[in-house]
């Protein structure tokens, strides 16, 4: 070691020895090579998980949809464009897109209405075997937003869980609107969270009855949303239910099912929009809606799959 200067404590340079420039080489060359191995770990295929939208409709399949159910002629409702929103598994956004020719062709407020339903309707569904045998549902339940209405109003088993899994807004509302309902969302890889109690939301449901995500409809009354959803449901062919259990009030062929089953009741129960009090027979009931198609149009909807 040398010392350069008069004051050793104040100005002094330290030249390293060849045995110490050995040993700084090997500690880079072992941090350098853990890194590495670590790296390599990482995305072997031991550890790594696959891409939370694998598998799923592309965004190509998903506005082809949208558009195919939009022009339905049996859907009801005011007959406007609509979004539609596919979330994998665990919440991530994989595809937003729009019916009609440019984004403000249909309520923006919609879009991300949209994303709430889907991850409600994958969020408190269940795939086949996932439910202990001693349930009431062991093949597994799948819920759309639509059977969670009057469960979700005052005095209900589940007041209250509307506000339970808020919309984060950072992903909700970044980027710039002219890529709304694009392959480039910016919502796409995020997971926007949020819970809708309205019709419009589906599990999405793959051959054995295995949950894979969520889809979203919105941009029209609750029910029409709930109606092109189960279209387009049906067209990307991820309506594998029919091993799983039916809602109350809903019938094996279309097992999450809106449910118009709300009559008014002289002793208490929910407040309907005409002023009236009432009820859900079944307890996962859902209000009619401006120019509704009646209950048997509904259960024409196509039928679920059976694996």
């Amino acid at each position: 070691m040398g010392v350069e200067g008069g004051d050793a404590k104040r100005n002094f340079v330290i030249y390293p020895t060849k045995e110490r420039g050995r040993e700084m080489n090997f500690q880079r060359w072992l941090v350098s090579g853990s890194i590495g191995f670590g790296i390599s770990v990482l995305t072997s295929g031991a550890f790594a998980q696959s891409a939370p939208c694998s598998g799923l409709p592309s965004w190509a399949a998903l506005k082809s949809a949208l558009q195919a159910a939009v022009a339905h002629s049996g859907n009801g409702g005011l007959g406007f464009n609509m979004w539609a929103t596919v979330v994998a598994p665990d919440g991530t956004v994989c595809a937003v897109a729009f019916s009609g020719v440019q984004y403000i062709d249909q309520w923006l407020g919609s879009r991300i209405i949209s994303a709430q339903k889907a991850n409600t309707a994958n969020a408190f569904s269940l795939s086949n075997g996932a439910a202990p045998l001693t349930s009431l549902f062991p093949t597994g339940l799948a819920l759309s937003t639509a059977n969670l209405y009057s469960a979700v109003q005052p005095g209900g088993s589940l007041y209250g869980l509307q506000h339970s899994n808020p919309v984060d807004p950072d992903p909700a509302y970044k980027g710039p609107a002219i890529l709304f309902g694009t392959a480039q969302d910016p919502i796409v890889g995020d997971r926007v969270g949020g819970v809708n109690v309205f019709g419009g939301g589906l599990g999405l449901y793959a051959s054995g009855g295995k949950r894979v995500g969520g889809v979203g409809v919105s941009g029209d009354t609750s029910c029409t949303d709930h109606m092109v959803a189960w279209r387009v449901r049906n067209t990307l062919k991820l309506d594998h239910l029919g091993t799983l259990g039916v809602v109350p009030g809903a019938d094996a062929q279309h097992p999450d099912n809106i449910i118009f089953d709300i009559v008014p009741t002289a002793d208490g129960g929910l407040l309907n929009p005409g002023g009236t009090l009432s009820r859900s027979i079944s307890g996962f009931g859902h209000p009619t809606c401006v120019n509704n198609p009646l209950a048997a149009d509904v259960s024409a909807l196509p039928a679920v799959v059976t694996p």
